[in-house]
């Protein structure tokens, strides 16, 4: 049944519920952590600063890469240089990133191809708990 906290996370350009969240993964690939989910309209960066995560990462110094949806985040997301007709050194930083942005696209992969993900019909708190489970599940697996 429809619940109505849920109302937010339910398109109707798309006839489903929707769920932003954000995942971290170490340099291997592996899920490390995911946030609790936001709607699916959520932007990108607007949930990272939600759940903290450009703070946390200016907080201890650390460097992550992610994908054009995070210009803007500030120095320590490295994202890609848009537009055509790049100079040469930000095409090799471009193909560089995509290389280390791949292993986040792999989690993701991992992450969407949990079935119970995709057939859940719950609230977003269900949700929230099962994507930690996954979480905790990779862990136990590697």
């Amino acid at each position: 049944g429809e619940i109505a906290a849920d109302t937010p996370y339910y398109s109707g350009k798309h006839k489903r519920h929707g769920m932003n969240v954000q995942v971290l993964t170490d340099p291997f690939g592996r899920l490390s952590w995911a946030s609790p989910a936001l709607p699916g309209s959520t932007h990108d960066l607007t949930a990272a600063r939600t759940h903290g995560i450009i703070d946390a990462l200016v907080n201890a110094d650390v460097k992550c890469w992610a994908d054009k949806a995070y210009q803007g985040a500030g120095r320590p997301v490295r994202v890609p240089f848009r537009g055509r007709r790049l100079k040469r050194w930000k095409r090799r930083h471009n193909s560089t990133h995509a290389r280390i942005r791949c292993l986040g696209e792999q989690a993701m992969a991992t992450l969407k191809g949990w079935r119970l993900l995709r057939k859940l019909r719950c609230g977003t708190n269900r949700i929230t708990d099962t994507v930690m489970a996954i979480v905790a599940l990779q862990h136990a697996s590697t």
